[in-house]
């Protein structure tokens, strides 16, 4: 099903280092809406390294279910460095994850601001050990696309970082 967007070999790949260190990954998803913890899932033996996720849409839920400050949402949005650093801690706390993706972001059509227009992602890569990697993307095209384009580029960052996590 998700085979243009992140085809199974790689997921394969990721999923088998996992194993091979005996770690575990999770994810807090806003605008990708469970796209990543679905595309994690779609492999068969995935209960090995994944306890579950959050998709964490509206504010209170963030708060609620991941210990998002509320003054970061406040002062800073849900779609900003601070919240999905909150997220990230939050999903590692939550499942007992060694790792987790976050996502937080403007998918569209409707949403935007003058300073996040519609594309504008913020993906978040945590570790237990090795901190938190996060970053402002701006994707292009519709709602569909972004989302897609979003949990993308999140496989691709994650597997970068666990990889360079494993020369440490």
């Amino acid at each position: 099903m998700y085979d243009d967007i992140f085809d199974k070999i790689k997921m394969q790949k990721l999923q088998d280092l996992l194993r091979e260190h005996n770690k575990t990954i999770t994810s807090a998803e806003s605008c990708t809406g469970g796209l990543i913890a679905s595309m994690i899932t779609e492999l068969s033996g995935s209960s090995d390294i994944f306890n579950g996720a959050i998709v964490s849409y509206s504010n209170e839920i963030k708060m609620q279910e991941l210990n998002v400050k509320n003054d970061n949402l406040d002062n800073f949005g849900a779609v900003s460095i601070e919240v999905v650093n909150d997220m990230l801690n939050g999903s590692i706390n939550k499942f007992n994850a060694d790792f987790s993706i976050a996502t937080s972001g403007i998918a569209g059509p409707t949403g935007a601001t003058k300073n996040k227009p519609v594309g504008t992602v913020v993906i978040g890569i945590g570790s237990k050990v090795h901190g938190n990697h996060i970053e402002i993307y701006h994707f292009n095209g519709d709602r569909k696309s972004v989302q897609i384009q979003a949990a993308k580029t999140s496989f691709k960052k994650f597997l970068l970082f666990f990889e360079k996590t494993l020369d440490k």
